[in-house]
């Protein structure tokens, strides 16, 4: 069996996964708050954890694996947009939801076995809030209950900071009602036009908190594998998800595993609507990006590195995934995938290293590996066949194509000095051919220039 090594956020170092049960492999991931369209940062989390739940499939078996990540469809931001749009929070999140499905499957993502909103839990948070209040890790204070950070010793253990220093650090709400500025909610009063639900404290609805650490306790009880998302989680929300779990369950209960993917940077800045650099998926689908180009972007960087979505990326992974459609066209994957590839994924979610070795196995020649070491990686799927026109020029592939064929002819008609000078021609520009199965191929070559005038391939057709 395939040993996977996991960076594990908790103890701060890289593991040899050990699965509390073999048979049950449970991981939870933290989803969006769905009120609008998901940016191209929000993306990145689900394809890091897309990979490791194929992953997980592959080495334990597809009915002993489930993965959950979670729709927070009770939020403020929410409550926002549906003040100002007019409509109601249902026909907002319902919306936004599908719009998420719809833009992540485009990605190449596969849906996860469950996905839970939080307003279907609000029982079990009202459950979970009355057993803090019960050992004394929580209380109530004008018609809110909180955490008591003090109450629990090891708070800050996750993202490996003391309480002074996340009261420096972070934005943290000031209210009378607090013992501790980072004492957190639990459960909130809503008036009358906010969402909310009857409980021992009134009216009112949950904090963002309470929902993962409910939801995950009712879906795979006090005890689970793997909990991930962005680093921008780690503190506070995965912090006080833990605080609060482990007060209820022990020390011991909750993720045994912490993941969590590094940011994202467009063209080496941080995104941000001021700068003009901020992206939902769609609008980079819209802008005639295909879902894998975007997701070979993002599996080109190890998950806990920043990375850097760039134009010069987009079209380099334009480029390959044209060429490795070439090379495996009618040819069926292997039935197996290679240890060499297994061995890199499973070093703590390889990805580059994974597509440095399906470079190697163009090279040598090995499409059916090639095929299916991509498909496991949610490349290459035909479900998101897309035939890419590689040149900036304006020139169809189809151009290229014709020039291939003229020297084909010129071959089989024993012209061999027409043939060496399209090939010489095609060489110049920077494309590379090959012979296939009786027929000749071709691809982008590592000097090919994006701005090379391409226009004299029409008189060699």
């Amino acid at each position: 069996m395939t040993e996977i090594k996991l960076y594990n956020t908790k103890t701060r170092k890289k593991e040899v996964f050990t699965p509390l049960d073999p048979n049950n492999v449970r991981m939870y991931v933290c989803g969006p708050t769905v009120y609008d369209r998901a940016h191209i940062g929000n993306a990145r989390p689900v394809i890091v954890f897309d990979v490791l739940n194929r992953l997980l499939r592959h080495v334990y078996g597809e009915d002993h694996v489930t993965y959950a990540r979670n729709f927070t469809d009770v939020d403020d931001k929410i409550n926002a947009r549906a003040a100002e749009s007019g409509r109601s929070i249902r026909e907002i999140t319902d919306e936004t939801i599908g719009w998420y499905l719809e833009d992540m499957a485009a990605l190449g993502n596969r849906e996860p076995d469950q996905a839970p909103r939080a307003t279907e839990y609000i029982a079990e948070m009202v459950v979970m809030i009355e057993e803090l209040i019960a050992s004394s890790h929580a209380y109530e204070a004008e018609g809110h209950v909180l955490f008591d950070v003090t109450s629990y010793e090891k708070y800050g253990s996750l993202s490996g900071r003391s309480i002074d220093d996340m009261i420096a650090g972070a934005r943290v709400e000031v209210a009378p009602y607090k013992r501790n500025p980072m004492d957190f909610v639990l459960w909130k009063p809503s008036s009358a036009d906010l969402p909310g639900w009857d409980s021992p404290w009134g009216w009112g609805r949950p904090g963002w908190h309470i929902e993962c650490s409910a939801m995950t306790k009712a879906l795979f009880g006090d005890r689970f594998d793997i909990h991930g998302g962005g680093l921008d989680l780690a503190f506070p929300h995965h912090e006080n998800e833990k605080a609060q779990s482990c007060c209820t369950a022990g020390e011991d209960s909750f993720a045994q595993v912490w993941m969590h993917n590094e940011m994202l940077q467009v063209e080496g800045k941080k995104m941000s609507k001021s700068l003009g650099n901020f992206f939902s998926v769609r609008e980079l689908l819209d802008q005639g990006y295909p879902g894998e180009v975007i997701r070979f972007v993002y599996l080109s960087t190890h998950y806990r590195k920043p990375m850097d979505w760039t134009e010069k990326k987009a079209q380099e992974a334009r480029y390959v995934l044209y060429k490795w459609r070439q090379l495996t066209l009618g040819v069926d994957p292997a039935k197996s995938l290679p240890d060499t590839f297994l061995d890199i994924i499973a070093d703590d979610l390889n990805t580059a290293g994974a597509i440095a070795e399906i470079h190697k196995m163009a090279r040598a020649g090995q499409w059916g590996a090639l095929k299916a070491c991509a498909q496991h990686l949610g490349l290459l799927d035909s479900k998101h066949d897309v035939e890419f026109n590689v040149l900036s020029t304006g020139l169809q592939n189809e151009t290229i194509d014709a020039v291939v064929a003229a020297r084909d002819k010129a071959r089989q008609e024993k012209d061999f000095k027409r043939a060496d000078e399209i090939r010489d021609a095609l060489s110049d520009l920077g494309l590379i051919l090959a012979d296939q199965n009786g027929r000749t191929i071709w691809h982008i070559g590592p000097d090919f220039d994006l701005q090379v005038d391409l226009s004299k391939l029409e008189a060699l057709k």
